[in-house]
């Protein structure tokens, strides 16, 4: 008997790429402090990148619109993106503005501290994109981030929610949010402190999870996922709240958790999952993500996600 697969739904992931300078240590420095680090390694990252690269491992068939320097990481990054069969027709090369350089510290218990210096990211424009139009044309999920400037996020939102797209935001590095972008999109996944800067409420407990939720879904947003850390994650959806355990791992390097997550999250939406079973999907990856240094390279293959429990 033939097994029918999902049907291969395209993504399309709208953001930064970065190379990450990392310097793992005993504790993140206080201002004013120097502390002698360990060990210290260069990896791609850039929180596009690190959702396109979680997608296509995930058996995604992705394409990723970015500007990078034409520089070392710059030609680098783009090998990087083929070998991971991510369609790369759309990235840009800024011959004026380096690629974005993220430098980043992780502490004893995975925790991390990072800096961004945008470079070429802060430099894809709207003009850009409308010159990659038949990237979000062929696509039938939208993902993103705020790495690159907000008027790009929006363009894009509403280009694709004009073309009936589900569109994806992952609202990180946070800041705030127009209305008119809000209403442009599917599914929102702030994180706690994300939350709390768009809705205006203070997330102490799940109650207050769903509070947040609840504001920001009346934004125009019909799906609200909050990311809760090791406490998991609430799904908001159609006025009703869903909690979904977090899995339980030892974690080594957080640093590209939330992207997995997002990365993870659209390849279930692709699959037609429902919102919790996607988002307890995404939690398996981002589990197994944060056992493992660094960004890209943590992001699990498929069979590694189907396994883990």
């Amino acid at each position: 008997m033939d097994i029918k697969l999902p049907e291969l739904h395209k993504i399309l992931v709208v953001g930064s790429s970065n190379t990450d300078m990392v310097i793992k240590a005993d504790h993140l420095p206080r201002p004013g402090e120097t502390i002698l680090g360990g060990t210290f390694f260069m990896n791609p990252g850039g929180k596009g990148a690190n959702q396109a690269v979680a997608a296509a491992r995930l058996g995604a068939s992705v394409s990723f619109i970015c500007k990078t320097g034409s520089d070392i990481f710059g030609h680098q990054s783009q090998q990087l993106f083929e070998q991971e069969g991510i369609d790369t027709s759309f990235i840009f090369s800024d011959s004026r503005n380096p690629s974005g350089v993220a430098l980043i510290t992780v502490d004893s218990q995975a925790e991390n501290c990072i800096v961004v210096a945008s470079g070429a990211n802060a430099n894809l424009k709207p003009a850009d994109l409308m010159s990659a139009l038949k990237g979000i044309e062929e696509a039938d999920i939208v993902l993103m981030q705020l790495e690159i400037p907000m008027e790009t996020v929006e363009y894009v939102a509403r280009v694709a929610c004009e073309s009936h797209k589900t569109v994806i935001l992952n609202p990180a590095p946070a800041q705030a949010l127009s209305k008119e972008l809000l209403r442009n999109l599917t599914i929102i996944t702030p994180n706690e402190t994300e939350a709390e800067m768009i809705s205006g409420v203070k997330i102490t407990d799940m109650a207050s999870a769903t509070e947040a939720a609840r504001v920001i879904s009346n934004m125009g947003v019909d799906q609200v996922i909050i990311t809760l850390g090791a406490k998991g994650a609430l799904v908001y959806t159609d006025g009703l709240a869903q909690e979904v355990a977090s899995f339980k791992v030892e974690a080594v390097d957080t640093t590209a958790a939330g992207d997995v997550f997002n990365g993870a999250l659209a390849v279930a939406i692709s699959e037609e999952r429902s919102l919790k079973e996607a988002v307890r999907f995404a939690a398996k990856a981002a589990a197994i993500s944060v056992t493992r240094i660094g960004a890209q390279s943590s992001a699990p293959y498929r069979n590694e996600v189907d396994v883990f429990c």
